[in-house]
């Protein structure tokens, strides 16, 4: 990949990765008349993509003394918390240990909001450990919005000080590359459809989808490597760069017993209600069902449904599974219904990529997903069967304030899997499964636990959860070992200034499916921000600070300081 890349070819490449855009008519003629460049904007580091792990790179950069500059695609900063609806998917240990202080300190801050602002019982107030929703996902389910007003809140004394510039709705549409160095990157205003010029000393790519690295001619990968490249043990065998997982389009749904608030028949109904995935091995049916294929033993397994008390049938009441408001928390004065947060195996989107496609496709994948959300409202509100004999619950309606949306719906998907760069360490299975350790190490000490890097910056936790793909593959689920996150996963091989903060790091199409999730995201970009700052206060390179010993000594000591787990010392004590 010549790394020369010119604007042309980056604003051509650009119009693969856009989501931003809801209205696919006069496209042409956004890209073509571009109003002239604006402003051109100067921080020290430049963070890309207001993920979970961009606003985490933004602030441990700003705490550390830099200036920055943060960009997001939507109007609202902190990505899968947010903008895409998702209660935080996290290990059995995280209220002690196993995560980052900042993470800590901002699931401590999302409960504090409920007790300062929410009518909440005399029992969750003295609660420690408030869960919102009582969802049984996490143990801290909540509403988006009030994730997004706690981040916000972390960047208040910034903004007024002018340390931070932060660029809403706009995305990156090209960059000015020389050699092995970004010297600028190009966003583009997506409301008032004019561009400006970003430029740092270093770069952070913490778009949702990588969308940095094909402009900036950043080696990469996406979909499956192929078992022949990396050996591991779930890698299916073909390689294929559109083979990815499914993504979701989150929304949200309260309950009103009595209430009639069924929606119009969706356009595309009969095609989701009839529609059977097609993967390997078979799904057990149609999608819009609650029988599903259970991720860990592959076999067909019913989910349970029931918004007013306990599931008649099924494993779990998919009510109660991600629900983000309980009115058992709250004072019956205050009118608050059950919410209950919509990502489920029968709203996984199977029928294309957000990357690897045109923007004209791009859209129609998420016009169609929504398609299928009101097909799954649709028929929960008419035709799902119920314990008691009955079909449907009318009082099933949208709640389109907890996604701040016209539509009801996320403002942007829930993607779980992005580009990935190609890293001065790759994250395998071999690493951190624990069959795949087994089978490597047989029965020695190696094959009890994750593989412990020499430039790890953070830990995690969580199983390999693999969602069904494009490609056809149907769920996998395993166990893992609790891992180490290397320094040297979040290093391209080549470029200089560049680093990655969110799911982008060097993982496989595999073991993505365990460090893809919020705590793990939000340490990832924590560590980017300080390595920025490491390698601005040096002058160094990034790379070179994990290269020599003394100087990545040196950073891990800094990042503990700052309340950075590096290893699972609790678990070995």
């Amino acid at each position: 990949m010549n790394p020369n890349i010119n604007r042309r070819k980056s604003l051509n490449r650009l119009t693969t990765g856009l989501v931003g855009i809801t209205s696919l008519s006069g496209c042409g003629t956004l890209f073509k008349n571009t109003k002239q460049i604006e402003k051109e904007l100067a921080a020290d580091f430049v963070v890309i993509g207001g993920s979970l792990g961009g606003c985490a790179a933004a602030l441990s950069a700003l705490q550390s003394g830099l200036t920055v500059i943060l960009t997001e695609e939507t109007d609202w900063i902190g990505g899968q918390l947010t903008s895409q609806g998702v209660p935080p998917d996290e290990h059995k240990w995280i209220e002690s240990f196993g995560c980052t202080q900042s993470y800590r300190n901002l699931r401590n801050s999302i409960r504090k909001y409920y007790k300062d602002n929410y009518p909440l019982t005399k029992k969750a107030t003295q609660s420690i450990h408030l869960n919102p929703g009582n969802g049984t996902v996490s143990r801290i389910c909540h509403e988006p919005k009030v994730a997004l007003k706690c981040i916000e809140t972390l960047f208040e004394p910034y903004l007024v000080k002018g340390k931070l510039k932060l660029l809403k709705k706009t995305i990156p549409i090209s960059a000015d590359v020389s050699g092995d160095n970004i010297n600028s990157i190009e966003i583009l205003d997506l409301e008032n459809n004019s561009s400006r010029v970003l430029t740092g000393k270093i770069y952070a790519d913490a778009t949702e989808l990588g969308d940095l690295l094909p402009i900036t001619g950043c080696e990469h990968v996406i979909g499956t490597e192929g078992k022949s490249k990396t050996s591991e043990l779930h890698m299916p065998n073909k390689v294929s760069s559109s083979n990815q997982q499914a993504f979701t389009v989150c929304f949200a749904l309260e309950h009103k017993e009595n209430e009639e608030h069924v929606i119009d028949r969706p356009t595309e109904f009969d095609y989701w209600k009839d529609y059977i995935p097609n993967l390997t091995p078979a799904w057990p049916g149609k999608l819009i069902d609650f029988t599903y294929t259970h991720p860990s033993s592959g076999r067909a397994k019913r989910l349970g449904f029931n918004p007013i008390g306990s599931h008649k049938f099924g494993i779990i009441n998919l009510w109660t599974y991600r629900r983000i408001l309980s009115k058992d928390n709250f004072l019956p004065s205050s009118k608050l219904s059950d919410v209950s947060l919509i990502n489920w195996p029968q709203n996984d989107y199977l029928e294309g990529n957000l990357t690897g496609v045109s923007l004209e496709e791009k859209q129609s994948h998420i016009n169609k997903a929504k398609q299928l959300n009101l097909s799954l409202l649709y028929w929960l509100q008419t035709e799902a069967p119920r314990g008691d004999g009955g079909l449907g619950w009318p009082g099933l309606r949208l709640r389109k304030d907890i996604m701040g949306t016209s539509d009801g719906m996320a403002k942007y998907p829930y993607v779980r899997e992005s580009r990935r760069i190609k890293a001065l360490t790759t994250i395998v299975e071999q690493d951190c499964g624990v069959e795949n350790r087994k089978l490597v190490f047989g029965n020695n000490e190696q094959s009890n636990k994750g593989k412990k890097y020499h430039d790890s910056v953070g830990v995690g936790h969580y199983q390999i959860d693999l969602h069904p793909t494009s490609g056809g593959d149907n769920y996998i689920d395993f166990a893992t070992f609790p891992f180490e996150l290397p320094l040297g996963s979040l290093i391209p091989r080549r470029l200089n200034n560049l680093i990655a903060a969110s799911k982008n790091i060097g993982t496989t199409h595999i073991t993505n499916g365990c460090y893809r999730l919020h705590p793990v995201e939000w340490n990832i970009g924590e560590v980017a921000g300080f390595l920025a700052t490491e390698a601005i206060e040096k002058s160094e390179t990034i790379s070179a600070i994990r290269e020599n010993s003394k100087s990545l000594i040196s950073f891990q000591k800094r990042i503990q300081k700052a309340g950075i787990e590096i290893r699972w010392s609790q678990l070995e004590n």
